[in-house]
């Protein structure tokens, strides 16, 4: 009777542990959130590693900006969505481009289209337009950059 009761004890907890151990590893509904952290921040460090005078200087500092706000929304969604933020996955590669600034372009288009999906939860459907929003920022202040350093602005 004894052996009967201990064995029910650990079919009921497992019972209830076992879901919930699952759950922990879903990948959510938008893996793709992971992946445009790791892009933007190999962005913000090639913009931020750039050498370059001050009147690019000034519209990478806006990049970065708008980049460290798109990070901070796309965590915040991450985190809702039940994602790990201690994952970093690789990089997007190849980058085709010559010069950081065109490389920081290249990996912002893939992050706006990483996180430019489908969204059903309206909670965390105001923070992905909040963080396409600043990643367009960062597109439009990489571009100022490139056109300055191409017509030696």
């Amino acid at each position: 009777m004894k052996l009967l009761y201990k064995r029910m004890i650990l079919t009921a907890g497992m019972t209830v542990l076992l879901p919930l151990s699952a759950h922990a590893d879903m990948p959510g509904h938008h893996p793709a959130y992971l992946h445009a952290l790791s892009d933007l921040r190999a962005a913000r460090w090639m913009i931020a590693h750039r050498p370059g005078d001050a009147a690019v200087s000034s519209q990478e500092d806006i990049a970065i900006t708008e980049i460290d706000r798109a990070i901070g929304e796309i965590k915040h969604a991450a985190y809702d969505d039940g994602k790990n933020l201690d994952d970093h996955p690789q990089v997007d590669a190849p980058m085709d481009q010559p010069g950081r600034l065109h490389q920081a372009a290249d990996l912002l288009a893939r992050v706006h289209h990483d996180i430019d999906r489908e969204e059903d939860d309206p909670m965390t459907r105001d923070l992905k337009h909040r963080a396409l929003m600043h990643v367009e920022q960062a597109q439009a202040a990489v571009d100022h950059a490139i056109d300055d350093v191409h017509y030696e602005r």
